[in-house]
Protein backbone atom coordinates (compact mmCIF):
# COMPACT_ATOMS: atom_id res chain seq x y z
CA UNK A 1 0.00 0.00 0.00
CA UNK A 2 1.29 3.45 -0.91
CA UNK A 3 1.98 6.00 1.81
CA UNK A 4 1.17 9.69 1.47
CA UNK A 5 2.26 12.20 4.08
CA UNK A 6 0.37 15.46 4.27
CA UNK A 7 2.33 18.28 5.87
CA UNK A 8 -0.07 20.70 7.51
CA UNK A 9 -3.46 19.65 8.84
CA UNK A 10 -5.36 22.84 8.12
CA UNK A 11 -8.30 22.99 5.74
CA UNK A 12 -6.36 21.95 2.61
CA UNK A 13 -4.45 19.22 4.42
CA UNK A 14 -7.47 17.70 6.16
CA UNK A 15 -9.62 17.91 3.01
CA UNK A 16 -6.83 16.25 1.01
CA UNK A 17 -6.70 13.45 3.57
CA UNK A 18 -10.45 12.93 3.25
CA UNK A 19 -10.26 12.75 -0.54
CA UNK A 20 -7.33 10.31 -0.49
CA UNK A 21 -9.23 8.00 1.86
CA UNK A 22 -12.43 8.28 -0.18
CA UNK A 23 -10.48 7.28 -3.29
CA UNK A 24 -8.82 4.38 -1.38
CA UNK A 25 -5.58 5.73 -2.83
CA UNK A 26 -3.09 5.28 0.02
CA UNK A 27 -2.47 5.20 3.75
CA UNK A 28 -2.15 8.72 5.14
CA UNK A 29 0.14 10.35 7.68
CA UNK A 30 -1.21 13.76 8.72
CA UNK A 31 1.53 15.93 10.24
CA UNK A 32 1.31 19.26 12.03
CA UNK A 33 3.31 21.12 14.67
CA UNK A 34 0.15 21.92 16.66
CA UNK A 35 -0.23 19.26 19.36
CA UNK A 36 -3.46 17.31 19.16
CA UNK A 37 -4.68 18.86 15.91
CA UNK A 38 -3.56 16.18 13.42
CA UNK A 39 -4.38 13.43 15.92
CA UNK A 40 -7.93 14.71 16.35
CA UNK A 41 -8.57 15.14 12.63
CA UNK A 42 -7.08 11.71 11.87
CA UNK A 43 -9.20 10.04 14.53
CA UNK A 44 -12.34 11.73 13.22
CA UNK A 45 -11.55 10.59 9.67
CA UNK A 46 -10.68 7.07 10.85
CA UNK A 47 -14.01 6.80 12.65
CA UNK A 48 -15.78 7.56 9.36
CA UNK A 49 -14.21 4.49 7.71
CA UNK A 50 -17.02 2.05 8.63
CA UNK A 51 -19.52 4.44 7.06
CA UNK A 52 -17.44 5.33 4.00
CA UNK A 53 -16.24 1.77 3.43
CA UNK A 54 -12.51 2.39 3.15
CA UNK A 55 -9.80 0.40 4.92
CA UNK A 56 -6.80 2.68 4.45
CA UNK A 57 -5.06 3.80 7.62
CA UNK A 58 -4.69 7.40 8.73
CA UNK A 59 -2.44 8.56 11.56
CA UNK A 60 -2.06 12.05 12.97
CA UNK A 61 1.32 13.04 14.39
CA UNK A 62 3.58 15.85 15.60
CA UNK A 63 6.70 13.77 14.98
CA UNK A 64 8.08 14.08 11.44
CA UNK A 65 9.82 10.71 11.72
CA UNK A 66 6.39 9.08 11.37
CA UNK A 67 6.37 10.23 7.74
CA UNK A 68 9.54 8.25 6.98
CA UNK A 69 9.61 6.24 3.74
CA UNK A 70 6.61 8.02 2.28
CA UNK A 71 6.02 7.59 -1.43
CA UNK A 72 4.65 11.09 -1.78
CA UNK A 73 4.31 14.29 0.24
CA UNK A 74 1.61 16.92 -0.14
CA UNK A 75 2.99 20.06 1.49
CA UNK A 76 0.26 22.47 2.56
CA UNK A 77 1.95 23.99 5.63
CA UNK A 78 2.30 27.73 5.92
CA UNK A 79 0.38 30.85 6.73
CA UNK A 80 -2.74 31.55 4.68
CA UNK A 81 -3.63 34.81 3.02
CA UNK A 82 -5.77 37.41 4.71
CA UNK A 83 -7.84 40.06 2.91
CA UNK A 84 -5.56 42.51 1.13
CA UNK A 85 -2.56 40.14 1.30
CA UNK A 86 -0.98 38.91 -1.93
CA UNK A 87 0.80 35.60 -2.37
CA UNK A 88 4.04 37.53 -2.52
CA UNK A 89 3.35 38.98 0.95
CA UNK A 90 3.67 35.44 2.26
CA UNK A 91 7.11 35.00 0.72
CA UNK A 92 9.42 35.34 3.70
CA UNK A 93 6.89 34.12 6.25
CA UNK A 94 6.50 30.78 4.54
CA UNK A 95 10.05 30.36 3.22
CA UNK A 96 11.45 29.36 6.61
CA UNK A 97 8.67 26.81 7.03
CA UNK A 98 9.36 25.29 3.61
CA UNK A 99 13.12 25.12 4.24
CA UNK A 100 12.57 23.13 7.42
CA UNK A 101 10.09 20.76 5.76
CA UNK A 102 12.30 20.11 2.72
CA UNK A 103 15.27 19.30 4.95
CA UNK A 104 13.18 16.81 6.92
CA UNK A 105 11.77 15.17 3.80
CA UNK A 106 15.29 14.74 2.44
CA UNK A 107 16.36 13.06 5.68
CA UNK A 108 13.36 10.77 6.17
CA UNK A 109 12.11 9.95 2.64
CA UNK A 110 14.92 10.50 0.12
CA UNK A 111 13.03 8.70 -2.66
CA UNK A 112 9.73 10.52 -2.29
CA UNK A 113 7.92 12.82 -4.70
CA UNK A 114 6.85 16.23 -3.37
CA UNK A 115 3.69 18.10 -4.36
CA UNK A 116 3.90 21.70 -3.15
CA UNK A 117 0.66 23.53 -2.35
CA UNK A 118 1.99 26.21 0.02
CA UNK A 119 1.98 29.80 -1.26
CA UNK A 120 3.58 31.61 -2.97
CA UNK A 121 3.46 28.31 -4.77
CA UNK A 122 6.00 28.50 -7.60
CA UNK A 123 8.63 30.05 -5.32
CA UNK A 124 8.01 27.49 -2.59
CA UNK A 125 8.36 24.67 -5.14
CA UNK A 126 11.74 26.01 -6.27
CA UNK A 127 12.82 26.42 -2.66
CA UNK A 128 11.80 22.81 -1.92
CA UNK A 129 13.87 21.69 -4.92
CA UNK A 130 16.93 23.65 -3.78
CA UNK A 131 16.82 22.50 -0.15
CA UNK A 132 15.90 18.86 -0.80
CA UNK A 133 18.44 18.37 -3.56
CA UNK A 134 15.93 16.12 -5.35
CA UNK A 135 15.82 15.83 -9.13
CA UNK A 136 13.37 18.36 -10.55
CA UNK A 137 10.96 15.70 -11.81
CA UNK A 138 10.26 14.77 -8.16
CA UNK A 139 9.22 18.26 -7.02
CA UNK A 140 6.07 19.62 -8.62
CA UNK A 141 3.75 22.46 -7.70
CA UNK A 142 -0.03 22.36 -7.66
CA UNK A 143 -1.28 25.45 -9.48
CA UNK A 144 -2.42 25.05 -13.06
CA UNK A 145 -5.05 22.42 -12.27
CA UNK A 146 -6.66 24.76 -9.76
CA UNK A 147 -6.41 27.84 -11.99
CA UNK A 148 -7.76 25.89 -14.98
CA UNK A 149 -10.62 24.53 -12.87
CA UNK A 150 -11.61 28.07 -11.91
CA UNK A 151 -11.46 29.23 -15.53
CA UNK A 152 -13.55 26.22 -16.61
CA UNK A 153 -16.15 26.91 -13.94
CA UNK A 154 -16.46 30.62 -14.79
CA UNK A 155 -16.85 29.81 -18.50
CA UNK A 156 -19.42 27.12 -17.78
CA UNK A 157 -21.47 29.49 -15.61
CA UNK A 158 -21.38 32.17 -18.29
CA UNK A 159 -22.47 29.78 -21.05
CA UNK A 160 -24.89 27.77 -18.86
CA UNK A 161 -23.19 24.44 -19.59
CA UNK A 162 -21.58 21.74 -17.48
CA UNK A 163 -17.97 22.44 -16.40
CA UNK A 164 -17.21 18.95 -17.70
CA UNK A 165 -17.92 20.22 -21.22
CA UNK A 166 -15.21 22.88 -20.97
CA UNK A 167 -11.55 22.17 -21.84
CA UNK A 168 -8.95 24.79 -21.05
CA UNK A 169 -5.41 25.47 -19.94
CA UNK A 170 -3.94 28.09 -17.61
CA UNK A 171 -0.16 28.50 -17.50
CA UNK A 172 2.29 30.79 -15.73
CA UNK A 173 2.84 31.62 -12.10
CA UNK A 174 0.12 30.95 -9.56
CA UNK A 175 -0.79 34.58 -8.99
CA UNK A 176 -1.87 37.76 -10.66
CA UNK A 177 0.39 37.09 -13.67
CA UNK A 178 -1.05 33.67 -14.58
CA UNK A 179 -1.72 33.12 -18.28
CA UNK A 180 -5.15 31.76 -19.30
CA UNK A 181 -5.09 30.39 -22.87
CA UNK A 182 -8.38 31.12 -24.69
CA UNK A 183 -6.95 29.63 -27.92
CA UNK A 184 -6.71 26.25 -26.16
CA UNK A 185 -10.18 26.57 -24.65
CA UNK A 186 -13.11 24.66 -26.12
CA UNK A 187 -16.72 24.22 -25.06
CA UNK A 188 -18.45 21.15 -26.45
CA UNK A 189 -15.69 21.07 -29.06
CA UNK A 190 -16.19 24.68 -30.15
CA UNK A 191 -13.57 27.38 -29.73
CA UNK A 192 -14.31 29.79 -26.89
CA UNK A 193 -13.71 32.72 -29.27
CA UNK A 194 -16.70 31.56 -31.32
CA UNK A 195 -18.96 31.62 -28.25
CA UNK A 196 -17.91 34.68 -26.26
CA UNK A 197 -16.70 38.18 -27.10
CA UNK A 198 -13.09 39.24 -26.51
CA UNK A 199 -14.31 41.52 -23.75
CA UNK A 200 -16.13 38.72 -21.93
CA UNK A 201 -13.18 36.34 -22.30
CA UNK A 202 -10.90 39.03 -20.85
CA UNK A 203 -13.33 39.54 -17.97
CA UNK A 204 -13.39 35.81 -17.16
CA UNK A 205 -9.60 35.62 -17.48
CA UNK A 206 -9.23 38.44 -14.96
CA UNK A 207 -11.65 36.75 -12.58
CA UNK A 208 -9.52 33.60 -12.86
CA UNK A 209 -6.37 35.55 -12.03
CA UNK A 210 -8.09 36.91 -8.95
CA UNK A 211 -9.93 33.69 -8.10
CA UNK A 212 -8.08 33.05 -4.84
CA UNK A 213 -8.39 36.65 -3.66
CA UNK A 214 -12.14 36.59 -4.38
CA UNK A 215 -12.59 33.69 -1.97
CA UNK A 216 -10.29 35.24 0.64
CA UNK A 217 -12.35 38.43 0.56
CA UNK A 218 -15.58 36.48 0.98
CA UNK A 219 -14.34 34.25 3.80
CA UNK A 220 -12.62 37.12 5.65
CA UNK A 221 -10.64 34.75 7.90
CA UNK A 222 -9.43 32.04 5.54
CA UNK A 223 -8.67 31.03 1.97
CA UNK A 224 -9.79 28.44 -0.56
CA UNK A 225 -9.33 24.77 0.31
CA UNK A 226 -11.85 22.47 -1.40
CA UNK A 227 -10.61 23.14 -4.95
CA UNK A 228 -6.90 23.24 -3.99
CA UNK A 229 -7.24 19.92 -2.15
CA UNK A 230 -9.08 18.32 -5.08
CA UNK A 231 -6.33 19.52 -7.43
CA UNK A 232 -3.49 18.18 -5.27
CA UNK A 233 -5.14 14.79 -4.86
CA UNK A 234 -5.76 14.53 -8.62
CA UNK A 235 -2.01 14.98 -9.07
CA UNK A 236 -1.23 12.42 -6.35
CA UNK A 237 -3.55 9.90 -7.98
CA UNK A 238 -1.92 10.36 -11.41
CA UNK A 239 1.53 9.83 -9.88
CA UNK A 240 0.79 6.85 -7.63
CA UNK A 241 -1.28 5.05 -10.26
CA UNK A 242 1.20 5.93 -13.03
CA UNK A 243 -1.61 7.35 -15.15
CA UNK A 244 0.62 9.35 -17.52
CA UNK A 245 -2.04 12.06 -17.58
CA UNK A 246 -1.33 15.62 -18.71
CA UNK A 247 -2.08 18.53 -16.38
CA UNK A 248 -0.88 22.12 -16.05
CA UNK A 249 1.47 22.10 -13.04
CA UNK A 250 4.33 24.19 -11.71
CA UNK A 251 7.50 22.59 -13.04
CA UNK A 252 11.20 23.45 -13.20
CA UNK A 253 12.10 24.65 -16.69
CA UNK A 254 15.52 24.21 -18.25
CA UNK A 255 15.07 25.72 -21.70
CA UNK A 256 11.44 24.87 -22.39
CA UNK A 257 9.46 27.88 -23.64
CA UNK A 258 12.79 29.73 -23.71
CA UNK A 259 12.88 29.83 -19.90
CA UNK A 260 15.56 28.55 -17.54
CA UNK A 261 16.01 27.95 -13.82
CA UNK A 262 12.47 28.80 -12.80
CA UNK A 263 9.30 27.04 -11.63
CA UNK A 264 6.29 28.05 -13.68
CA UNK A 265 2.96 26.52 -14.69
CA UNK A 266 3.17 24.48 -17.89
CA UNK A 267 1.54 21.26 -19.18
CA UNK A 268 3.27 18.18 -17.79
CA UNK A 269 2.68 14.45 -17.93
CA UNK A 270 2.43 12.93 -14.46
CA UNK A 271 3.32 9.33 -13.68
CA UNK A 272 5.25 7.13 -11.26
CA UNK A 273 8.39 9.25 -11.65
CA UNK A 274 6.57 12.48 -10.94
CA UNK A 275 6.97 14.73 -13.97
CA UNK A 276 7.48 12.31 -16.85
CA UNK A 277 7.52 14.96 -19.56
CA UNK A 278 7.13 18.72 -20.00
CA UNK A 279 4.91 19.53 -22.97
CA UNK A 280 5.59 22.65 -25.05
CA UNK A 281 2.48 24.18 -26.56
CA UNK A 282 2.58 26.36 -29.66
CA UNK A 283 1.95 29.74 -28.02
CA UNK A 284 1.41 33.08 -29.71
CA UNK A 285 3.97 35.84 -29.31
CA UNK A 286 1.73 37.63 -26.81
CA UNK A 287 1.21 34.44 -24.77
CA UNK A 288 4.95 33.74 -24.68
CA UNK A 289 5.56 37.32 -23.56
CA UNK A 290 3.01 36.92 -20.77
CA UNK A 291 4.59 33.62 -19.72
CA UNK A 292 8.04 35.25 -19.61
CA UNK A 293 6.67 38.16 -17.59
CA UNK A 294 5.11 35.70 -15.13
CA UNK A 295 8.39 33.77 -14.90
CA UNK A 296 10.36 36.97 -14.27
CA UNK A 297 8.14 37.76 -11.28
CA UNK A 298 8.77 34.30 -9.82
CA UNK A 299 12.52 34.60 -10.44
CA UNK A 300 12.75 38.04 -8.86
CA UNK A 301 10.94 36.88 -5.74
CA UNK A 302 12.98 33.69 -5.46
CA UNK A 303 16.21 35.67 -5.62
CA UNK A 304 15.05 37.59 -2.54
CA UNK A 305 15.36 34.34 -0.59
CA UNK A 306 18.91 33.38 -1.59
Amino acid sequence: MSKISIIGSGHIGSTSALKILDKKLADVILYDIVEGLPQGIALDLAESSPVEGHENKIIGTNDFIDTANSDLYIVTAGLTRKPGMTREDLLHKNADIMKSIAEKIKATSPNAIIIVVSNPLDIMAQLALKISGFKSNRVVGMAGILDSARFRYFIAEELKVSPLEVETMVLGGHGDAMVPLPQYTKVKGKLLSDLLSKEKIHELSERTRNGGAEIVNLLKTGSAYFAPAASAVQMAEAILLDKKETFPCSAYLSGQYGLNDVYIGVPVQLGKNGIEKIIELNLTGDELAELKKSADIVKDNFLKLI
